[in-house]
């Protein structure tokens, strides 16, 4: 076990998160025991969710080089199976609405042998992408009767794919292969050059080949590998994200909140501005569209990398991650702030550090944002705060605490009461 309860600066944590409870035995409660010799209670639950998950899913994305002749094959396959999705879409549709009938993914892949005699253009598709295509279609209209049952105000029926719409083409089992100078082979397209920046470790499941905005092409192997964990550590944190500041620590550290969006927004205004001039249609304004996409690129794959990185130094860091559960699709509803907050991606952030975190076996816990900012972490003391004041000065214990250090402390705090490591939470 990986895990341990004892803080590496204990005096520093909130009087709420100092208690540890008695220990409990039974089969509900597994004890701790941390290096120095004290312990933990962590509920089973929790122990197997970091311990009993040997195996995992990873995708490694390597980008592609293809000559003309390749990349002319890969946009017609990308043809073929658009026009197949579209295709098996519609017959769906018909045939519910002309006799009530509901198509399923075998009753569809069946008729494939028929669809490549009537156009000889999908015989030059692999056969496995092309099921695949079927798949895709099954999920759409399972994903959209979810939808319907949750009773969604627009529970969004599946669409039809427009031109350069279908963008991406999947082998589920077989149809590829790596070489040994790490280029890839696929069936019916070419060996194609490939930039192996790192080594894959484990068993390849599946290969997706996906063409981006710009015209750049990516391949993306989804692998089952087991669980790299990291030594275990004492060490524990809460994280309060912002706009101010992109995440403050319950350490008293500062992650600066890089904005790349906004350091980029003279580029694609001016890029827009050119584009609207150009005629709708024409050859010259369909060429400007990858100018605009390009600066689109170049900011997710900043974002992507800062994130990456600021996730990875937190799970190396600390052994217990308590983060807010955060709604950000509701908070973007603020048109005031709607685009910092898209421009921070915390959504993303949290993700990648959910996965790291369930990969290393470090303790990941979410909780409710409500007044962690407006609470005192040492007394419990609650006073509304606008936005704008960034101080906390508690009338009742006289203690002065930036508004954000104050909100981690208090994420800490209920991170360990939900993960069992404190009797109480703070008095929110």
């Amino acid at each position: 076990m990986v895990l341990t309860s004892q803080l590496t600066s204990y005096n520093h944590l909130p009087p709420t998160a100092q208690k540890a409870p008695p220990f409990q035995g039974g089969d509900e409660w597994a004890y701790l025991m941390g290096r120095d010799g004290l312990g933990a209670l962590l509920p089973f639950d929790i122990c197997s969710t970091l311990c009993d998950n040997a195996h995992m899913r990873k995708m490694f994305q390597y980008r592609l080089f293809p000559h003309k002749k390749q990349v002319q094959k890969l946009n017609e396959t990308l043809e073929e199976c658009r026009w197949l999705y579209n295709h098996l879409l519609g017959t769906r549709k018909t045939a519910y609405e002309e006799r009530g009938e509901s198509l399923s993914l075998y009753q569809q892949q069946e008729t494939f042998s028929i669809l490549k005699t009537e156009r000889s253009s999908l015989k030059a598709v692999h056969s496995q992408i092309l099921q695949n295509v079927a798949v895709r279609v099954e999920l759409a209209f399972k994903a959209f009767f979810r939808r319907v049952r949750a009773h969604a105000e627009d529970p969004g029926y599946p669409r039809f794919k427009g031109y350069g719409r279908y963008d991406s083409f999947t082998f589920p089992q077989s149809g590829f292969s790596i070489t040994h100078d790490n280029r890839i082979v696929l069936s019916k397209i070419g060996t194609l050059k490939m930039v192996y920046h790192r080594p894959m470790k484990g068993k390849v499941k599946t290969c997706t080949l996906h063409r981006s905005s710009t015209g750049k092409w990516y391949v993306s192997f989804s692998v089952e590998c087991e669980l790299e964990r990291l030594p275990e550590t004492p060490t524990q944190v809460g994280i309060d994200v912002g706009l101010k500041t992109f995440a403050t620590l319950s350490t008293g550290e500062e992650i600066e909140n890089p904005r790349f969006f906004r350091k980029e927004e003279k580029a694609l205004a001016h890029g827009q501005r050119k584009h609207s001039k150009l005629a709708k249609g024409t050859p010259e304004r369909r060429k400007h569209r990858k100018v605009i996409a390009r600066v689109h690129e170049r900011i997710a794959f900043r974002r992507d990398n800062f994130t990456h990185q600021e996730s990875r130094q937190i799970v190396d860091r600390f052994g217990v991650i308590c983060v807010e559960d955060l709604q950000v699709n509701r908070m973007v509803h603020n048109h005031c702030l709607a685009k910092s907050i898209a421009d921070a991606s915390w959504t993303a952030f949290f993700a990648q550090l959910s996965s790291k975190a369930e990969e290393a076996g470090r303790a990941f816990v979410k909780v409710n944002p409500a007044y962690t900012s407006q609470t005192c972490s040492i007394c419990g003391h609650r006073q509304k705060m606008p936005l704008d004041v960034r101080v906390l000065d508690c009338p009742c214990c006289h203690v002065q605490l930036d508004r954000d250090l104050n909100a981690a402390y208090n994420i800490r705090g209920l991170g360990l009461q939900a993960l069992g490591l404190s009797v109480e939470a703070p008095r929110l």
